[in-house]
C-alpha cells in the first residue's frame, strides 16, 4: 500500500508524551505584545509561532498546550489579537501567537499594518524554528492560508500545518478534508510532511504537539 503524503503525526509513547506535559507544565509568562519589529525581544532564545486566519484558534491552542485557561486571550471576535505576542516557556524559549490573518474587525489602515508586521517577522527571525500553520478543519486550507503558506517557501522557513477544531469535523468528512489539505500542502516546499489534528477543547492531539514543539526547541 502506499503511504499518504503528508501522514497525521503518530502519537507518541506515554514517557515521550510526559517529559513534554511536564515542560509545558511549567512558568509560562506573557512577555510583551509587539506592534513593530523594533519592539521585538532579542532573538537569543529558540521560538516556534503560531499563525492563522482570525478565529482560527490560535490563543486558544496555546492556553490548552499549557494547561492555563487566559495565559493567551481568546475572543469570537476576528481579529482581537493586533499585536505579535510573546510568551515565554520555562524562561528559556519563547511561544509567539501572530496576529489572526484574512479578515479582521477594524479599519483596512490597521489590517494592512498587522500584516506588513506579520510578513516582516516571518521572513526575518532568525530564532525561529517552526512556523505552526493553524487551518480549521472544518473548512481545510483557504486562498489566504496559501498566501502565508508562500511567503514562508519564499522565506525558507519550515511550517507545519496543524488542524483546530478536529471534534466538530464528522468522521465522514475527514478523508475529503484531508485529501483537499494533503493537495494543497504538495504545492508547499517549505511544509513539514506531517499533519497535526487538535482539538483544544477536547484535549486531542496536544500532547503530539507539546512533543513536537518541546524536539524543537
Amino acid at each position: 500500500m502506499t503511504a499518504l503524503p503528508f501522514p497525521l503525526s503518530e502519537e507518541p509513547d506515554a514517557a515521550t508524551l510526559e517529559a513534554a506535559r511536564k515542560r509545558f507544565a511549567g512558568e509560562v509568562h506573557f512577555v510583551k505584545g509587539v506592534v513593530d519589529m523594533s519592539g521585538l525581544p532579542p532573538d537569543d532564545r529558540a521560538e516556534v509561532c503560531f499563525a492563522g486566519r482570525s478565529n482560527v484558534g490560535k490563543s486558544s491552542l496555546i492556553n490548552a498546550l499549557t494547561g492555563r485557561k487566559a495565559l493567551a486571550r481568546a475572543s469570537n471576535t476576528p481579529g482581537r489579537t493586533q499585536e505579535i505576542n510573546y510568551f515565554t516557556l520555562a524562561d528559556s524559549h519563547y511561544l509567539v501567537d501572530l496576529p489572526g490573518y484574512g479578515y479582521a474587525n477594524a479599519p483596512l489602515d490597521k489590517v494592512q499594518a498587522w500584516q506588513r508586521l506579520l510578513k516582516r517577522y516571518l521572513s526575518g527571525r532568525a530564532s525561529l524554528r517552526r512556523a505552526f500553520v493553524l487551518v480549521d478543519f472544518r473548512h481545510g486550507i483557504k486562498p489566504v492560508d496559501e498566501e502565508i503558506m508562500s511567503l514562508l517557501d519564499s522565506a525558507a522557513v519550515t511550517f507545519q500545518c496543524v488542524l483546530t477544531k478536529s471534534d466538530k469535523v464528522r468522521d465522514s468528512e475527514q478523508t475529503r478534508i484531508l485529501a483537499q489539505v494533503r493537495e494543497k500542502l504538495s504545492r508547499h516546499p517549505a511544509a513539514f510532511p506531517e499533519i497535526v489534528t487538535t482539538s483544544s477543547e477536547k484535549g486531542l492531539g496536544l500532547g503530539t504537539l507539546r512533543t513536537i514543539i518541546a524536539g524543537l526547541i
